[in-house]
């Protein structure tokens, strides 16, 4: 190949691999790049989306349909944020990466729904007959998800305030260094707290021609939240953060998926 057509071919190359690059987005912040940008960062990176590698995510798995599970915790905050739907969503997700064949809820309309309610009602003849129409034909498995734990189990807080100290430097101390150690110590307050939730899951399979429960299991993970803070002569530093509910809910999911794909796949 001549050098022209080399040249030319090279940058067909690099226009290639610039087209297929996936897309970066810089932050409009305007702490971005400073200190406490960095440490907000390195905190939100350990709490981010992070793919599951499923053991036998190569082998197919048979059609199937994830129905909106319950959320059987008392807590009325995980109530509030988080709805069947949203879990039905993460699985959706994680079981179509373990390579399952999922159909999806929105595309089955009604049936879906009239299932779903004889199945709660505890009628498997009347579940039975909604999965023998449409699309739902050709399912094996029906598979459900459901939070039956989200409490707050543990509470640990602990400070330090100089004005105690910084009160006796005063009394004791003498001269202007006596009074300076005073206005510095007494300055000083520190503080951190930290919670600890437990979230719990339960999957189900049920097989989709008897209605009857094929396998189920059930998984538990910490979720910690925390805070602390400095203040030193007017100067201060905090820092605050943990999981969210949205990613706990899904690494939740995530480990019932890499069970069921790992052992009833």
């Amino acid at each position: 190949m001549n050098a022209p057509l080399r040249i030319f071919s090279l940058a067909l190359c690099a226009l290639a691999g610039t087209a297929a690059a996936q897309p970066t987005f810089e932050s409009p912040s305007p702490t971005q790049g400073s200190s406490t940008s960095q440490t907000a960062n390195e905190m939100a990176d350990k709490g981010m989306y992070k793919p599951v590698e499923y053991a036998n995510a190569a082998k197919p798995g048979p059609m199937i349909i994830v129905i909106p599970g319950e959320v059987k915790s008392n807590n009325a905050n995980f109530a509030q944020k988080f709805g069947p739907n949203n879990i039905a969503d993460f699985a959706e997700l994680e079981l179509g990466k373990a390579n399952f064949k999922v159909l999806e809820r929105s595309s089955l309309g009604h049936l879906l729904q009239e299932f779903q309610l004889a199945y709660n009602l505890g009628d498997p003849q009347a579940a039975r007959k909604y999965l023998q129409k449409g699309k739902l034909k050709t399912t094996k498995w029906v598979m459900k998800f459901d939070i039956l734990k989200a409490e707050q189990v543990a509470q640990a807080q602990e400070g330090f305030s100089g004005r105690p100290i910084g009160a006796l430097l005063g009394i004791f101390g003498s001269g202007r260094g006596g009074a300076a150690g005073d206005v510095v110590v007494s300055s000083v307050e520190t503080g951190q707290s930290t919670g600890v939730w437990i979230i719990g899951m339960r999957w189900k399979i049920i097989d989709a021609n008897t209605t009857e429960q094929v396998a189920t299991g059930y998984t538990e993970e910490k979720m910690e939240l925390g805070a602390k803070s400095t203040s030193v002569l007017g100067f201060s530093s905090g820092e605050a953060g943990g999981l969210t509910l949205d990613g706990m809910v899904q690494r939740l999911v995530q480990k019932n998926v890499w069970e069921i794909d790992s052992k009833h796949k």
